[in-house]
């Protein structure tokens, strides 16, 4: 058991500081330093080119198999958000303060959440406008990231919140106004498809279990194209399933 512990601890930091790596290396979404060439922008990064369990993927509901698998309970809390534009998206970090979900008995705090124009994920070959990723991750240094796809729609309240705190200037964390309830970005329908993935940026790393709402919520028109407008394109091109279960709940 303490080996085994070491080992977790052991990962966990690796995780972070080959992260914190792939922070200072330019590295991004088109061109030389796009996604077809991550693999080669440095030794930490080969996963992104060799890894069999990478992601995003497109989540095919006639190949998912239909499962009653344990239900993820969310306990967040609000808290202050402290938002950054890291440079390759709008991130929202917790601070050890967003409370945390658990799932077969683990708990996983959240870190942070952050978002992708267009969606990473796709539904049966279709992408929608944004992507909300909320990160968690365990005492063990396991991730467990909640997906929700945002489609147009109605404007959405708690996401322009989001974006009238975005910072001026990149790399500068701004606090927010006031507290913030990720639970208000969240579907009504707890419905989602979950399988086995990686990180979808650099190092892309294979410690990722991913569980992606089937519902999504709804932002206005107005909100997608304010984000655009920092980030046109920072979502990853769709990576095959391979021989990866995907499954379906319906809870």
């Amino acid at each position: 058991m303490g080996a085994q512990k070491t080992f977790t601890g052991l990962l966990a930091i690796g995780l972070m500081t080959a992260t914190a790596m792939a922070s200072e290396l330019h590295w991004g979404y088109d061109g030389e330093a796009g996604p077809d060439n991550w693999g080669a922008l440095s030794e930490d990064f080969q996963t992104c080119t060799s890894g069999a369990e990478q992601s995003p993927i497109d989540l095919v509901q006639s190949s998912a198999i239909k499962a009653a698998a344990s239900p993820i309970n969310i306990s967040w809390t609000p808290f202050v958000p402290a938002l950054v534009d890291n440079g390759h998206t709008l991130q929202v970090n917790a601070g050890g303060k967003g409370g945390f979900i658990e799932m077969n008995g683990v708990p996983y705090q959240l870190l942070q959440f952050h978002f992708h124009h267009q969606s990473e994920h796709a539904f049966n070959g279709v992408r929608s406008p944004l992507e909300a990723h909320f990160v968690h991750q365990s005492e063990a240094g396991d991730l467990l990231v909640l997906g929700v796809m945002m489609q147009a729609g109605e404007e959405h309240p708690a996401f322009n919140t989001i974006e009238e705190g975005w910072p001026e200037s990149v790399g500068t964390e701004v606090a927010g106004a006031e507290e913030f309830d990720p639970a208000s970005l969240l579907p009504n329908g707890a419905a989602s498809f979950r399988y086995q993935g990686s990180l979808t940026t650099p190092p892309c790393s294979q410690v990722a279990f991913w569980n992606v709402f089937a519902e999504p919520i709804e932002v206005s028109d107005a909100q997608i194209a304010k984000f655009a407008e920092k980030y046109p394109g920072n979502a990853r091109p769709l990576q095959p399933l391979n021989r990866r279960f995907l499954l379906l709940t319906e809870e």
